[in-house]
């Protein structure tokens, strides 16, 4: 299993972990409220916000269980946003990756039901290793 730096692509890391660093530092509402329930091992398993892997930063991730949590603005419904998000997605999964996905409206509407959704992926990813 590699952890830390050991994901990213080395060529981008410098770049990526600037970008990855002020993510975490400017937050959206909705990252910061997954964050509060993801942080400190709350679901039984280690969680990084704003993680490299490859030449993409994860929203957060769990590398013990390979799942990705993306939460999406707006933006990602529309244009070439969607197909920019299918080409990571494959490429994340490629990697052996699971990324489910919410809204920042769906978290910041029912996080209960977003945490929960969450703890049984981990669930299930527990029960396939």
């Amino acid at each position: 299993m590699k952890y830390g730096y050991e994901t990213a692509n080395e060529a981008n890391y410098t770049l990526l972990r600037r970008f990855s660093k002020e993510n975490r530092k400017y937050c959206t509402e909705a990252e910061s409220i997954l964050w509060s329930r993801l942080c400190n091992k709350q679901l039984g398993d280690k969680f990084r916000q704003q993680h490299i892997i490859g030449n993409y930063i994860a929203d957060f991730v769990c590398l013990k269980r390979k799942l990705i949590i993306e939460l999406d603005g707006r933006y990602h419904l529309y244009g070439e946003q969607i197909e920019k998000d299918r080409v990571r997605e494959q490429i994340l999964n490629d990697y052996g990756f699971k990324i489910i996905r919410f809204t920042n409206e769906e978290l910041i509407g029912d996080i209960d039901s977003v945490v929960s959704t969450i703890r049984k992926e981990l669930e299930a990813r527990a029960s396939t290793e």
